[in-house]
């Protein structure tokens, strides 16, 4: 719908994973050259965590497509099997079609008989397992017993898993700790910064043919990093739902106010330190209000020059002195965002006199008043 709004060519943050588009930043690039690196010298078992959406199934693509023809290549999508359903799972991918009645001791058999003619001719096979956090530890336990097929100098069947965090803990279990041994390549995708965030949209929008200027403000990209959390699928669809609500709005640039909109549209709960960080800033303020009304800190003072400057008929100059702590502290009262993400801002008289007489719970409302309506007055 916005595409030719903005110039694109295609839609360029679908979640499905399209190698098109991939982000070398990251150091999602260095990993895969890494992964090529491990799969083509055959030392048996690899492991890929990340966090849900950090962007391992598009890895696990991109490894397909960089590994040499001679590498054949088989998938689980669906881990969640049983030891000898696993079996029969592997002999269906290499296409063996071995009868549902067969036996474990006969699926091992004939998986080892292909892996030792692929050998012979000079392939290697590369199995990828996707969601490996899901596989019961029997069924891990398996996997290990397949690494074990092997000639005097190579292994016959490289296995990479990709899984998400839980799968270390997993691993760490003592039942399973001989596969947790034989895992020599171990890589962890990491959340994107601001920085790599800005990249990513800048490499995703150039892919898809956008040429104009900067599409995301600042403001925006900070804002799409707190709330994705650094993780490629929630850029993904919070960018997508922000360019819509700009495209909306007739805008050709994509502000901080349309990845809220696109935010409270995905339901994505604010990562708590945001949270907290707020609270802790109220709190603050809060303390600093009342600690500085407690020991008549912001009591207004008339500065001595004032009234004869006045009698004289001179437009009297009035002092900053202290001004600058009470700009500091109602600005850092009107940059907190509440929890509906509305922000009051500092310069706005009635939202600072507001903001005063509520955190402090001033009892005398009228020295607020007179605060809020002279802010050039000195105070102590």
């Amino acid at each position: 719908m916005y595409c030719h709004h903005f110039g694109f060519t295609k839609s360029p943050f679908k979640i499905t994973p399209d190698p098109e588009l991939f982000f070398a930043g990251g150091k999602r690039g260095a990993v895969l050259d890494a992964l090529v690196y491990a799969v083509s010298r055959g030392e048996g078992i690899v492991k890929v965590v990340g966090e849900v959406g950090s962007g391992k199934t598009m890895l696990c693509r991109m490894l397909d497509r960089e590994l040499p023809a001679a590498c054949e290549r088989i998938y689980l999508a669906n881990p969640n099997l049983g030891p000898h359903e696993i079996l029969h799972a592997i002999a269906f991918e290499l296409g063996l079609n071995p009868p549902v009645t067969a036996a474990k001791p006969a699926l091992m058999h004939l998986v080892h008989d292909y892996l030792l003619a692929k050998h012979a001719a000079n392939r290697r096979v590369v199995m990828f397992v996707e969601e490996a956090q899901a596989m019961p530890n029997a069924t891990l336990e398996e996997l290990r017993l397949l690494s074990n097929l092997e000639t005097a100098d190579d292994k016959l069947l490289q296995i990479v898993l990709f899984g998400q965090p839980e799968f270390d803990h997993k691993l760490a279990a003592h039942e399973i700790r001989q596969l947790n041994e034989r895992i020599t390549y171990r890589f962890t995708l990491a959340s994107l910064t601001t920085i790599e965030v800005r990249d990513y949209l800048h490499t995703r929008l150039h892919a898809c043919g956008y040429r104009g200027p900067e599409l995301f403000s600042r403001s925006a990209i900070r804002r799409l990093t707190t709330h994705s959390r650094g993780l490629l699928r929630r850029i993904n669809v919070l960018a997508d739902k922000a360019l819509l609500a700009a495209y909306s709005d007739n805008s050709r640039v994509v502000q901080a106010r349309h990845i809220t909109l696109a935010v409270n549209d995905s339901e994505y709960r604010r990562p708590r330190w945001l949270v907290w960080r707020r609270r802790l800033a109220l709190m603050l303020g809060s303390a600093l209000l009342a600690g500085a009304w407690w020991q008549g800190l912001l009591q207004p003072r008339t500065p001595a020059g004032i009234t004869h400057a006045a009698s004289r008929g001179v437009e009297p100059s009035m002092p900053t002195a202290g001004y600058t702590d009470l700009t500091t502290l109602s600005a850092l009262l009107g940059g907190v965002e509440s929890d509906a993400n509305v922000a009051a801002p500092a310069s706005d008289t009635n939202s600072v006199r507001a903001a005063l007489a509520r955190l402090a719970r001033v009892s005398d409302p009228v020295t607020v008043l007179t605060l809020a309506a002279e802010p050039t007055l000195e105070v102590h």
